[in-house]
């Protein structure tokens, strides 16, 4: 048995709106200081229902975003229980295989694994993410003439393989971990939203 995992995804960094990463290009700053927040709605890994959890990566990426040797601090859900955080780090740090052990590669240090409280409110381009007192952003999104959310797609690099990404900025970025170098307080900078359906 593999995994079947359907929610929102929330990424939020120091680059400028629009981060670059995505297309494979250099990020603004050389480097990248980021959160990438998985809402799982409705999932199932070899048999565990992970429904109702988030996880999470606080990441600093030292370049070009697709060279990996990202180093990240790993933030689960505190409402999990043991065997779904046993669950869902099998598929993020690439165990499970499938769409996410591609991403889970370019991390090439995980600083710390750490429970946390965590609230994501994000749906259609708007809401807040929050991990315990240190990780915080809002977002808002942008739109087209039409009314309807600006999305991108058929990018280079995902963190939703396959699925089209709502494209925002953050009013409001605070990140601050002091084992990978973070001390971020920053508004109006790069945000980006998505739903995604994951299958291995």
């Amino acid at each position: 048995m593999g995994y079947h995992l359907e929610g929102r995804l929330l990424e939020v960094c120091n680059c400028n709106v629009l981060c670059p990463c995505w297309i494979g290009e250099d990020p603004d700053n050389g480097t990248c200081d980021t959160i990438i927040a998985w809402r799982i709605d409705k999932g199932i890994v070899e048999g565990v229902d992970v429904s109702g959890n988030t996880i999470a990566a606080v990441a600093h990426v030292p370049g070009n975003i697709l060279q990996g040797n990202w180093r990240a601090a790993i933030f689960i859900d505190n409402n999990a229980s043991k065997a779904q955080e046993e669950a869902l780090l099998k598929v993020y740090t690439g165990q499970a295989g499938g769409p996410v052990a591609d991403l889970a590669k370019l991390i090439g240090e995980v600083v710390s694994v750490e429970r946390a409280q965590i609230k994501f409110t994000v749906s259609e381009g708007k809401g807040i993410l929050e991990i315990g007192s240190n990780y915080y952003a809002e977002l808002e999104p942008y739109r087209g003439a039409s009314g309807n959310l600006t999305t991108l797609a058929e990018t280079v690099f995902s963190t939703v393989p396959g699925a089209p990404v709502f494209v925002g900025k953050a009013p409001t970025y605070r990140s601050k971990n002091a084992a990978l170098g973070i001390d971020i307080d920053i508004k109006n900078h790069n945000a980006l939203q998505s739903t995604f359906v994951f299958d291995a």
